[in-house]
């Protein structure tokens, strides 16, 4: 056993116990992968992640993300509060401009994104889509059956998987979203997100939910890749404009905010990141 440094941060809130927690552990070299699996599981977060050395000569540093359930390639929430916590730990960028997470889709670029308001907020490079486009007719239907809905109430259901498999189905407002009682038994399988656009002048413009029950996460409370993947396809469809905010998290008590911005050919994923437990951790 070895004493670690760990901190545990609330992503996707600039208020405490309102967006979605994190814990990582800072010192994660040398853990064997079932040590980290075993603990992610006795955390029993959405998510939990070790900060290793980089392989890649590029990275700043190598992140492993697991659910109770298992390893993720790749994740929104765990990539902003991991870069997070080791910049408060002390780390040093190689360039002043962005950090280069390593993980298993390759390298995440990661920035310090400034409002004009004078807010900072980190936020990371939407991935490219590794599939994208409508679903197969028996995964359409496995859709509607989990969301116990009518086809003519869902517009669109596609893939929008960036590492994570993401399927997006596409309501006809946010009301629509947050109305939902999902099948999980029928859902088996899938890694499903929803969205609904709220009315025009709301503050935000966006209602997600996202359900991975195959992954020990009936409900993730904000998800980070899945609103990645969103924005990528949104965008190409016209379906939202260059800048908007999303709500997600309120059917389990929580007021994530995810700040999506187009700059360029890049699409930043942005989102605040609360400290809330430093300190030690033996495994």
């Amino acid at each position: 056993m070895q004493t670690r440094r760990f901190a545990q941060v609330d992503v996707f809130t600039a208020m405490p116990l309102l967006g979605n927690p994190l814990a990582v552990v800072i010192d994660a070299e040398g853990l064997s992968d079932a040590a980290m699996a075993s603990f992610a599981r006795w955390t029993n977060l959405s998510e939990t992640t070790f900060l290793l050395p980089p392989t890649d000569p590029q990275a700043d540093y190598r992140l492993r993300i697991f659910t109770p359930g298992g390893e993720l390639p790749f994740a929104g929430h765990p990539t902003l509060g991991s870069a997070h916590c080791w910049l408060a730990a002390g780390g040093t960028p190689r360039n002043k401009l962005e950090l280069l997470q390593q993980c298993d889709i390759g390298l995440v670029r990661i920035k310090r994104v400034v409002e004009r308001s004078g807010k900072e907020r980190l936020a990371f490079a939407a991935p490219p889509l590794r599939r994208g486009g409508p679903v197969a007719a028996d995964l359409h239907e496995q859709v509607l059956r989990s969301l116990r809905l009518p086809a003519e109430e869902v517009l669109d259901v596609v893939w929008v998987d960036n590492g994570p498999p993401w399927i997006a189905a596409r309501l006809k407002s946010a009301e629509a979203v947050l109305a939902l009682t999902p099948d999980f038994n029928a859902m088996a399988g899938l890694e499903l997100g929803v969205v609904g656009a709220y009315p025009s002048g709301a503050k935000q413009q966006f209602e997600v939910r996202a359900f991975v029950p195959g992954m020990g996460v009936p409900e993730d409370p904000v998800t980070g890749s899945l609103n990645a993947g969103l924005a990528l396809w949104m965008l190409e469809k016209g379906l939202c404009s260059d800048s908007y905010v999303v709500a997600q998290g309120k059917m389990l008590g929580r007021a994530g905010r995810i700040h999506v911005q187009r700059s360029g050919a890049d699409v930043w994923i942005g989102g605040d990141v609360t400290p809330m437990i430093n300190g030690e951790v033996r495994l």
